[in-house]
Protein backbone atom coordinates (compact mmCIF):
# COMPACT_ATOMS: atom_id res chain seq x y z
CA UNK A 1 0.00 0.00 0.00
CA UNK A 2 1.43 3.45 -0.72
CA UNK A 3 2.10 6.15 1.37
CA UNK A 4 -0.25 8.95 0.94
CA UNK A 5 1.22 12.44 0.78
CA UNK A 6 1.89 13.66 4.08
CA UNK A 7 1.31 17.91 4.39
CA UNK A 8 2.59 20.61 6.73
CA UNK A 9 1.95 23.77 8.23
CA UNK A 10 3.60 26.53 5.49
CA UNK A 11 5.71 29.08 7.46
CA UNK A 12 4.23 32.47 6.95
CA UNK A 13 5.80 35.13 4.91
CA UNK A 14 6.00 37.42 7.98
CA UNK A 15 6.31 37.43 11.33
CA UNK A 16 3.24 37.41 13.78
CA UNK A 17 3.13 40.86 14.71
CA UNK A 18 3.60 41.88 11.14
CA UNK A 19 0.01 42.61 10.59
CA UNK A 20 -1.21 44.48 13.47
CA UNK A 21 -3.10 46.87 14.13
CA UNK A 22 -4.98 45.04 11.50
CA UNK A 23 -4.27 42.13 12.81
CA UNK A 24 -2.98 41.01 16.61
CA UNK A 25 0.07 38.97 17.09
CA UNK A 26 -2.45 36.85 19.09
CA UNK A 27 -5.04 36.18 16.93
CA UNK A 28 -2.02 35.08 14.34
CA UNK A 29 -0.56 32.88 16.25
CA UNK A 30 -3.13 30.80 17.41
CA UNK A 31 -4.94 30.90 13.90
CA UNK A 32 -1.65 29.98 12.12
CA UNK A 33 0.09 27.20 14.62
CA UNK A 34 -3.05 25.47 16.28
CA UNK A 35 -6.40 26.46 13.95
CA UNK A 36 -4.12 25.61 10.30
CA UNK A 37 -2.52 23.06 12.21
CA UNK A 38 -4.92 21.37 13.18
CA UNK A 39 -6.75 20.93 9.85
CA UNK A 40 -3.10 19.80 8.30
CA UNK A 41 -3.01 16.99 11.44
CA UNK A 42 -6.88 16.10 10.85
CA UNK A 43 -6.38 15.77 7.17
CA UNK A 44 -3.10 13.47 7.47
CA UNK A 45 -4.64 11.21 9.76
CA UNK A 46 -7.69 10.90 7.19
CA UNK A 47 -5.65 10.29 4.41
CA UNK A 48 -4.01 7.33 5.80
CA UNK A 49 -7.25 6.13 7.30
CA UNK A 50 -8.67 6.69 3.82
CA UNK A 51 -5.74 4.74 2.19
CA UNK A 52 -6.20 1.76 4.78
CA UNK A 53 -10.00 2.03 3.82
CA UNK A 54 -8.83 1.22 -0.15
CA UNK A 55 -6.66 -1.72 0.54
CA UNK A 56 -9.55 -3.16 2.13
CA UNK A 57 -12.15 -2.11 -0.74
CA UNK A 58 -14.36 -0.77 2.13
CA UNK A 59 -16.30 1.43 0.10
CA UNK A 60 -18.37 2.75 3.14
CA UNK A 61 -15.54 3.56 5.26
CA UNK A 62 -14.00 5.88 2.07
CA UNK A 63 -17.18 7.81 1.74
CA UNK A 64 -17.38 8.60 5.28
CA UNK A 65 -13.87 9.21 5.50
CA UNK A 66 -14.39 11.92 2.03
CA UNK A 67 -16.35 13.62 4.40
CA UNK A 68 -13.63 14.17 6.64
CA UNK A 69 -10.86 14.85 3.82
CA UNK A 70 -12.57 17.77 2.15
CA UNK A 71 -13.34 19.68 5.04
CA UNK A 72 -9.54 19.68 6.51
CA UNK A 73 -8.28 20.00 3.28
CA UNK A 74 -10.53 22.82 2.45
CA UNK A 75 -8.90 24.12 5.41
CA UNK A 76 -5.23 23.54 4.56
CA UNK A 77 -5.77 25.36 1.07
CA UNK A 78 -8.29 28.51 2.39
CA UNK A 79 -5.52 29.27 5.01
CA UNK A 80 -2.77 29.13 2.95
CA UNK A 81 -4.14 31.21 0.11
CA UNK A 82 -5.31 33.85 3.17
CA UNK A 83 -1.71 33.74 4.34
CA UNK A 84 0.01 34.70 0.79
CA UNK A 85 -2.76 37.44 0.61
CA UNK A 86 -1.59 39.60 3.53
CA UNK A 87 1.08 41.36 4.01
CA UNK A 88 2.56 44.21 6.33
CA UNK A 89 1.05 47.78 5.67
CA UNK A 90 4.31 49.27 5.27
CA UNK A 91 4.85 46.89 2.29
CA UNK A 92 4.89 48.24 -1.04
CA UNK A 93 2.64 45.11 -1.79
CA UNK A 94 -0.09 46.85 0.21
CA UNK A 95 -0.72 49.21 -1.54
CA UNK A 96 -3.29 48.70 -4.88
CA UNK A 97 -0.81 50.65 -6.95
CA UNK A 98 1.42 47.29 -6.80
CA UNK A 99 -2.11 45.81 -9.08
CA UNK A 100 -2.89 48.16 -11.63
CA UNK A 101 -4.24 45.71 -14.03
CA UNK A 102 -6.66 44.00 -11.16
CA UNK A 103 -7.39 47.85 -10.24
CA UNK A 104 -8.04 48.49 -13.66
CA UNK A 105 -10.65 45.39 -14.26
CA UNK A 106 -11.96 45.77 -10.51
CA UNK A 107 -12.93 49.31 -11.45
CA UNK A 108 -14.78 48.29 -14.69
CA UNK A 109 -16.52 45.88 -12.50
CA UNK A 110 -17.55 47.93 -9.89
CA UNK A 111 -17.00 51.50 -10.74
CA UNK A 112 -13.75 52.14 -8.58
CA UNK A 113 -11.56 49.58 -5.73
CA UNK A 114 -13.85 51.49 -3.34
CA UNK A 115 -16.97 50.73 -4.54
CA UNK A 116 -15.63 47.11 -4.84
CA UNK A 117 -14.74 47.29 -0.86
CA UNK A 118 -17.93 48.24 0.04
CA UNK A 119 -19.67 45.55 -1.97
CA UNK A 120 -17.11 43.05 -0.74
CA UNK A 121 -17.30 43.85 3.25
CA UNK A 122 -21.32 43.90 2.83
CA UNK A 123 -20.99 40.48 1.27
CA UNK A 124 -18.88 39.70 4.39
CA UNK A 125 -21.01 40.88 6.98
CA UNK A 126 -23.76 38.53 5.55
CA UNK A 127 -22.43 35.25 5.89
CA UNK A 128 -24.52 33.57 8.33
CA UNK A 129 -22.28 31.49 10.19
CA UNK A 130 -18.60 30.22 9.47
CA UNK A 131 -17.09 30.68 5.91
CA UNK A 132 -15.15 32.47 3.56
CA UNK A 133 -15.83 35.47 0.97
CA UNK A 134 -13.94 35.31 -2.10
CA UNK A 135 -13.20 37.93 -4.91
CA UNK A 136 -13.11 35.07 -8.12
CA UNK A 137 -12.24 35.21 -11.58
CA UNK A 138 -14.86 32.99 -13.70
CA UNK A 139 -12.35 30.90 -15.92
CA UNK A 140 -14.68 30.93 -18.67
CA UNK A 141 -16.30 34.76 -19.28
CA UNK A 142 -12.86 35.87 -17.01
CA UNK A 143 -15.60 37.95 -15.09
CA UNK A 144 -14.84 39.19 -11.85
CA UNK A 145 -17.16 38.19 -9.03
CA UNK A 146 -17.65 38.27 -5.22
CA UNK A 147 -19.13 34.95 -3.73
CA UNK A 148 -18.69 33.26 0.07
CA UNK A 149 -18.02 29.67 0.68
CA UNK A 150 -19.74 28.16 3.88
CA UNK A 151 -17.38 26.56 6.16
CA UNK A 152 -13.90 25.07 5.09
CA UNK A 153 -15.52 24.57 1.39
CA UNK A 154 -12.75 25.79 -1.11
CA UNK A 155 -14.04 27.85 -4.34
CA UNK A 156 -16.09 25.89 -6.14
CA UNK A 157 -14.97 24.39 -9.95
CA UNK A 158 -14.75 26.96 -13.06
CA UNK A 159 -13.59 29.94 -10.53
CA UNK A 160 -10.47 30.93 -9.69
CA UNK A 161 -9.80 32.63 -6.06
CA UNK A 162 -8.06 35.55 -6.27
CA UNK A 163 -8.54 37.24 -2.78
CA UNK A 164 -10.24 35.24 0.27
CA UNK A 165 -10.83 36.78 3.59
CA UNK A 166 -11.60 34.07 6.39
CA UNK A 167 -14.82 34.82 8.94
CA UNK A 168 -14.40 32.49 11.01
CA UNK A 169 -14.56 34.04 14.51
CA UNK A 170 -11.48 32.72 15.23
CA UNK A 171 -10.05 34.59 12.99
CA UNK A 172 -11.21 38.03 14.55
CA UNK A 173 -13.07 37.37 17.60
CA UNK A 174 -10.20 38.40 20.28
CA UNK A 175 -9.63 41.41 18.80
CA UNK A 176 -12.35 42.74 17.77
CA UNK A 177 -15.26 40.54 19.47
CA UNK A 178 -18.38 40.52 17.90
CA UNK A 179 -17.43 43.35 16.12
CA UNK A 180 -16.76 41.97 12.70
CA UNK A 181 -17.43 45.34 10.49
CA UNK A 182 -13.95 46.65 12.34
CA UNK A 183 -12.23 43.83 11.53
CA UNK A 184 -13.87 43.28 7.45
CA UNK A 185 -12.72 47.08 7.30
CA UNK A 186 -9.38 46.89 8.87
CA UNK A 187 -7.65 44.10 7.00
CA UNK A 188 -8.04 45.77 3.61
CA UNK A 189 -5.03 47.54 5.42
CA UNK A 190 -2.99 44.20 4.97
CA UNK A 191 -4.01 43.10 1.74
CA UNK A 192 -0.94 41.96 -0.61
CA UNK A 193 -2.64 43.57 -3.98
CA UNK A 194 0.87 42.75 -5.84
CA UNK A 195 0.03 39.03 -5.12
CA UNK A 196 -3.94 38.96 -6.02
CA UNK A 197 -2.48 40.59 -9.24
CA UNK A 198 -0.51 37.95 -9.43
CA UNK A 199 -3.20 35.39 -9.10
CA UNK A 200 -5.32 37.36 -11.57
CA UNK A 201 -2.76 36.77 -14.72
CA UNK A 202 -1.69 33.56 -13.60
CA UNK A 203 -3.32 29.88 -14.44
CA UNK A 204 -5.67 28.09 -11.67
CA UNK A 205 -3.31 26.15 -10.85
CA UNK A 206 -0.72 28.44 -10.48
CA UNK A 207 -2.88 30.12 -7.73
CA UNK A 208 -3.06 26.60 -6.03
CA UNK A 209 0.86 26.15 -6.39
CA UNK A 210 1.55 22.88 -4.56
CA UNK A 211 -2.02 22.70 -3.65
CA UNK A 212 -3.23 21.97 -6.68
CA UNK A 213 -3.21 18.03 -6.77
CA UNK A 214 -5.46 18.12 -3.29
CA UNK A 215 -7.76 20.82 -4.66
CA UNK A 216 -8.61 18.53 -7.78
CA UNK A 217 -8.88 15.78 -5.51
CA UNK A 218 -11.92 17.42 -3.12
Amino acid sequence: MASPTTYTLPPLPYAYDALEPAISAQIMTLHHTKHHQTYINNLNAALVSQATATSKNDIVAQLHLQNAINFSAGGHINHTLFWENLTPASSPSAQPSSAPKLVAAISARWGSLEKFQEKFNAVLLGLKGSGWGWLVQDTESSALEIITSKDQDIVPAGKKPLLGIDMWEHAYYLQYLNDKGSYAKGIWQVVNWKKVEERFLSGVDGVFGSLAGLRSSI
